[in-house]
Formats: structure tokens, C-alpha cells, sequence
């Protein structure tokens, strides 16, 4: 929501508009106007085939994200330099601030915040795991990405999910490391709210943040296909199609979706929870232990058996784990926090 926010802010600064930005800069109210008109519409479609058009403009959307950020790592200095005009306003705002206020929020300019680390670890380490995990998850969009094909078999599915997962891994390895490189310590979890820093109204950017904001929208009802679909099976697997029940699914999974987005405060909480619970129950451990399960005609001695076995339990491991550190994270910023702190007086 907070994307959303920044772009309509940039992009409607006229002075007639003042008055209303109330609720036209309120993420909130933002993220409901944009699943009413766009994507509950959307996610109403009966079947993926309608989805392929938005699915490929918000691919467009994400290689163009990805060129900018590559580009940036060369127009960027290091060490970054001081916005002055962004201090001045500032001081001129706010009278009464402090030095020592102004550097709890100051980015670090020194040489040694430009040389990159090959390992960082720190309270958000924890995450990196549960977010990767949470973004090579497409098991769910199997099952329907079969369905779509022409001539189905199973080394064309296989084709066409190596293709995508090569894409995509691509994508993430090449924004995430020049994003790095820019910012190197001063990077943020979300990267383009680390542009902002050096550009305060810069066209291209703003361009690359609706571009991103399009692809994430645009992305919603692709994958809330296979997840209404399971629902569906679930509840009702021998009854004909019913557009009531379609609707009334789709409107719980797109209010509870919602409701996440407006109570969660970062999307890193999201995704760190779901990649440590759901993505690692599907990646690591109900593939080995449906493998071991079915797979009769090998005996638990066998290289076979015996790897799937040890991805087993490493997926305990990294579900266990990952979950107890980032609860335990929640614990401690929740009492760090200034209203812990507050109430305590």
C-alpha cells in the first residue's frame, strides 16, 4: 500500500488536489479502490487462458524494473550523496529537530558502507531463507498451468516450468544484486523506497514504480486462480460450477488478502511467516515425504530414499527454525518499540 501511496503523491501534487489528499494518499483506502476495480473484475475469469495478456504486461513490467535498476548502479555515486535540498526542507519544517534525531534517520556516507559483503548477519538474516523459499513456489500453478496446455504431457509442463523458474531466477539474482551493489548497506527491503533517497521526483522512477505496482496487481489474480480452485475442490468437488460460490470464494480469498496488506506493517513479515510455514511444507517436506510414502519399489537404503530423507528433515529444520527466529524478532522489536515503552511508564 505504501507504493501506491508514494505514486499518487508524486503524481498529484496540483494545488486543486490538495484538499483530498486525505484519502487519495491514504494506502488503505488505495489498496480497496484498486481490488474492486481491477483485479476482483479480474479474478472473476473462469480460467487462466484470459489471464496469459496481463500475465505477459506485468513480465514487461518486471524486465523494465530490472533494466532501470541496472542502469541506476552506474548513475549512482558511492558514497551517496547528501540530498541538501531534502535536509533544508526538512529544518525548515521541523524547527525544533535535533542533531542527534537527524542521524538515527541519516544514511551512512562513508567509504566503508561502499565496499559490498559476501555475508551480512544481523536480526534480518532470518528472512532471507523464508523469502526465497516464498518466491520459487509455484506448485500450486501446476495443476492449472496443465490444464492450459494444448497438447498436454508431462515433458511439456516440465519445459515450461524450467523456462519460468530460469526467468525468474534470473530476475531476482540480477535486481537483487545490482540493487545491492547501489546501496550496498544502506539498501532497504523495499528497493525502490531507497531510490527516493538520492531521487526525489524522478520521472523514470516513478515510471518503474507504477510499472512494479502494475505487475504486482496484475499478478494477483493468477495466483489466486489455483488457490480458489483447491477451495473449491475442497468444499464442493462433486457439485457443477456455481458463479455464486465462485464469487463468494473469491471475495473471502480477496478480503482476507486485504486484510493483510492493511493490518500486516511490512510486507517482509508476510512473506517471512509464509516462506517459513507454507513455503517450506511445499517445497521441502511434503514432496520428500509423499516420495517416500508412494514410492514402494525402493527400499529405504537407496541413494533415492535416503535423499529424500535428509530434504526431509532439513525441511524441518528450516521450517522450525525460521519460524522460531522470526517470532522471537516480532517479540523483540514489539518491546522495543516506543509504545512498549510508552505503556510501561
Amino acid at each position: 500500500k505504501s507504493p501506491f501511496r508514494r505514486c499518487i503523491s508524486l503524481t498529484c501534487s496540483c494545488p486543486v488536489l490538495l484538499c483530498f489528499r486525505a484519502w487519495y494518499t491514504n494506502g488503505d483506502y488505495l489498496v480497496l479502490l484498486v481490488t474492486l476495480v481491477i483485479i476482483l473484475p479480474l479474478s472473476l475469469l473462469r480460467n487462466l487462458g484470459y489471464l496469459g495478456y496481463t500475465s505477459g504486461l506485468s513480465l514487461l513490467c518486471m524486465v523494465f524494473f530490472l533494466i532501470v535498476v541496472i542502469i541506476k548502479k552506474f548513475q549512482i555515486p558511492c558514497p551517496l550523496p547528501v540530498d541538501v535540498s531534502a535536509l533544508n526542507e526538512t529544518l525548515s519544517t521541523v524547527l525544533n529537530t535535533t542533531l542527534s534525531h537527524l542521524n538515527t534517520t541519516a544514511v551512512d556516507y562513508s567509504e566503508d558502507a561502499c565496499t559490498p559483503k559476501y555475508f551480512v548477519f544481523n536480526s534480518q538474516t532470518v528472512y532471507a531463507v523464508p523469502i526465497l523459499s516464498f518466491a520459487f513456489v509455484c506448485h500450486p500453478a501446476i495443476l492449472p498451468m496443465y490444464e492450459e496446455l494444448k497438447d498436454r504431457s508431462r515433458r511439456k509442463m516440465q519445459g515450461v516450468a524450467n523456462v519460468s523458474f530460469l526467468a525468474m531466477f534470473i530476475m531476482y539474482l540480477l535486481a537483487a544484486l545490482f540493487g545491492y551493489l547501489t546501496f550496498n548497506v544502506n539498501v532497504e527491503p523495499e528497493l525502490l523506497h531507497t531510490y527516493s533517497k538520492i531521487y526525489k521526483a524522478d520521472v523514470v522512477l516513478l515510471i518503474v514504480r507504477l510499472a512494479v505496482l502494475t505487475a504486482v496487481t496484475l499478478t494477483v489474480p493468477v495466483v489466486l486462480f489455483p488457490i480458489r480452485t483447491s477451495v473449491n475442490h475442497l468444499l464442493c468437488a462433486s457439485k457443477e460450477f456455481s458463479w455464486i460460490r465462485h464469487t463468494i470464494i473469491t471475495v473471502v480469498l480477496l478480503a482476507g488478502t486485504n486484510a493483510l496488506v492493511i493490518f500486516v506493517p511490512t510486507i517482509r513479515d508476510i512473506f517471512g511467516f509464509i516462506g517459513a510455514s507454507a513455503a517450506a511444507m511445499l517445497i521441502f517436506i511434503l514432496p520428500s515425504a509423499f516420495y517416500i510414502k508412494l514410492v514402494k519399489k525402493e527400499s529405504m537404503k537407496s541413494v533415492q530414499k535416503i535423499g529424500a530423507t535428509a530434504f526431509l528433515l532439513c525441511g524441518f529444520v528450516v521450517m522450525i527454525g525460521s519460524m522460531s527466529l522470526i517470532m522471537l524478532d516480532w517479540i523483540h522489536n514489539a518491546s522495543s518499540s516506543p509504545d512498549a515503552h510508552g505503556n510501561g511508564h
